[in-house]
Order: structure tokens, then sequence, then C-alpha cells
């Protein structure tokens, strides 16, 4: 984790230096008139760290505001600077070209002022869209075949909830628009793939409450996400064990009579030595073949040992990229970034985009979900 913070404030410390000085080689100016905005850039790259402590201590109105409004210049700031980086390379490709043909291209640059105040200022509504795009939750639907399912039985459906990091800027309301989908859908079973929650008890008091009128016939199940150990796995297990779900911690589950549900903890749990970690392939081996095995995993990574063990994993993490052009690093990281993949074998894997926001209280270009799975013959 300190790892991580090391790395984060490098990064977004030196985001804001490059802002900094996209805005002073537009609007020359000194250090002394540039001192307000040195104090906003400090007040920002810590804002994280005051938004913990200012939880910690159960300051909640403080810390929503202060959590939601630099949350959302994180964003701003992200697509600001993505926007920068593309007129840098036009403006470098431009000299090149200068150079090579012998030609005076310089009228094709745009002023420096307009190569600045027009990357922030569409920067800020796509953060406003993308504010407003985060409540609108779809529905994507996915067919599974399968010849474990008897003819009979007609089709199962599974509903999926992932990342939808209730806590600051997720709250009642976000969760309830979740819930009317859900229950507009009547599942036969309800799954969380890891990150349900990314608060403290204060933010999420009364919340685990909306989730009990909605009972799906086979039940309820979870697993746990990085950001499960972040907010503190006491504070999760209570949470998760309030709203109804079975917590699958390197455990698996028998559902009706041709289902098995198995599920294992996110790999976070080693940094806080707080991990069930009974073997991914022992645990799939131990179940009945006949049976249709989901696997629940919160990071879309995929155990080549575990492959033809399970008929689909769902997964979740990545949001989709949630900010493009931010979804190019993540599909880096993980190939299988969203929706449905064949591993071969017989195993399939599905990724979610995920339900809520991490962060930046805002989505662009990757719309928040609902999944509902549909297995039959």
């Amino acid at each position: 984790m300190s790892t991580f913070l090391i790395i984060f404030f490098i990064i977004y410390g030196g985001m804001h230096l490059y802002a900094l000085s996209k805005l002073r080689y537009a609007f020359s100016f000194g250090h002394m008139a540039a001192l307000p905005l040195y104090l906003f850039i400090v007040l920002m790259i810590l804002a994280p760290l005051f938004v913990r402590f200012l939880e910690r201590a159960d300051y909640l109105v403080p810390t929503r505001l202060l959590a939601f409004f630099s949350y959302s210049w994180m964003g701003v700031l992200l697509l600001f600077v993505s926007m920068e980086l593309i007129i840098d390379l036009y403006r470098i490709s431009i000299s090149l070209a200068t150079h090579t043909i012998k030609k005076d291209f310089a009228r094709f640059i745009p002023p420096a002022g307009i190569s600045f105040v027009f990357p922030l200022v569409l920067s800020m509504f796509i953060a406003i869209y993308g504010i407003l795009d985060a409540d609108n939750i779809r529905v994507e639907r996915v067919s599974i075949k399968s010849p474990k399912i008897p003819k009979e039985l007609g089709s199962i459906k599974i509903a999926q909830i992932s990342d939808l990091h209730i806590g600051l800027t997720v709250m009642e309301g976000r969760v309830k628009k979740v819930l009317d989908v859900i229950r507009i859908e009547k599942p036969d079973m309800l799954v969380s793939t890891g990150d349900l929650i990314d608060g403290q008890a204060p933010a999420l008091d009364g919340i685990s409450e909306l989730f009990h009128d909605v009972r799906p016939k086979l039940g309820k199940y979870a697993v746990t996400g990085n950001h499960e150990y972040y907010a503190g796995l006491d504070n999760t297990m209570e949470f998760t064990g309030k709203a109804g779900f079975v917590l699958l911690r390197g455990a698996s589950a028998a559902v009706s009579e041709v289902i098995n549900i198995a599920g294992v903890d996110d790999g976070q749990g080693r940094s806080f030595n707080d991990y069930k970690g009974e073997d991914e392939k022992s645990l799939l081996e131990g179940l009945p073949d006949d049976r249709f095995t989901l696997l629940l995993k919160h990071r879309p990574l995929v155990d080549e040992g575990s492959v033809g063990l399970f008929d689909l994993q769902l997964s979740g993490h990545t949001h989709g990229g949630q900010i493009f052009p931010f979804g190019l690093a993540v599909r880096y990281f993980f190939p299988h970034m969203r929706g449905l993949a064949e591993l071969g074998n017989g195993s399939k894997l599905y990724t979610s985009r995920g339900t809520g926001t991490w962060g930046p209280p805002f989505r662009f270009l990757s719309p928040p979900e609902v999944t509902i799975i549909e297995i039959s013959h």
C-alpha cells in the first residue's frame, strides 16, 4: 500500500506541475502571483489523505464535500493533461515537419492561450456530463448456454454488481437506483464481485438495510475486492452480512442442484495479513463437475491451472477504464478489461465495467452497469 501511495503522489504531483507549466506558458506571471495556485496544488495533492483523516474522525459532511470536489478535480486534471499531451505531440509533429520539409507551418499551431483554455473548459464539460452519466445505470445482458443446465429448468438469471464503492461519493441515492434495477429484473441470484464498499462505518449508516428486501430465491453471494481491505475487513464483513450476502473467502457453496458457486479473496489481503489463501485450483477441483460452476473473483486475472474447472468467472475491478483515456493504461494490465471472453476448455470470463465510481465521481465512455446473466441449456 505504501508503494502504491508513493507512486500515486509522484504521478499526481507531476500532473499538477505539468498543468501549472502550461498555465504559465499561456499566461506569463511571476511566482508571487502563482502563490495561490501553489497552495491549491498542495491542497489537491494532499486531499486524499485529508479525506481519510476526516472520515475516520467522523466529520462526515465536510469529508463528503472535500471528497466530491477534490476527486472531481482529479478527473478534470486527468482529462486536461491527456488533451495537453496530445497538443504537445501535435506541436512536435508540426516542428518536425517544418524542419524536414523546410516550410513554415507555424500558422497551424494554435495560440498558447487557446491551447490551455479549450482543453480546460472541455474537461469541465466532460466532468459534468460524466457525473450525470454515472447515475444512469445500464443493464448489460449476457446469455450463456450450458448442457449442465437441465432443459426442464428453463434458465437461471444472475444479477452481478461490482465496484459499487459505497461510501463518501456513492451514497444512498445511487444504491437505491441500482437496487431498483435489480428488483425490475427479478434475478434468481445476486452476486457482488468485490469493492462493494469504500468507506468507514459512519458513511455506511443505514445503507446495508436497503438490500434487505432484495431476496433472490437462490441467495446473495459476494467476494472481497481490494477496497474491502482498505475500508477494514471487519467493517466489510459487518456491512456485507447486514446486507444479506454470503461472503465467500476461499469457499464454495452448492446452489439448488445444478450450480456450484465458489469465491476467492482478492490478493490485496496478503498485504493486510488477512487472506483466505486456499488455492483456487484446489478449491475448484473439489466441486462436482456435473454442475455449472460459477467462480467469483474480483480481478479479471485468469489462473491457467483453473481453466476448465469452472464454467464462468465473474470479475470487475477495472471499471472498464471509468474515464477515457485511462482505460488504455488499464488494458495493459488487464487484457480482459470488459465484457465476455472465451478462455477455452469450456471456461468463460465476464468482466463488469462496474456499478459505481472510485476516485472521480464520474464516468466517461465507460457507463456503469448491472449485469444480467442468463444461463440455459
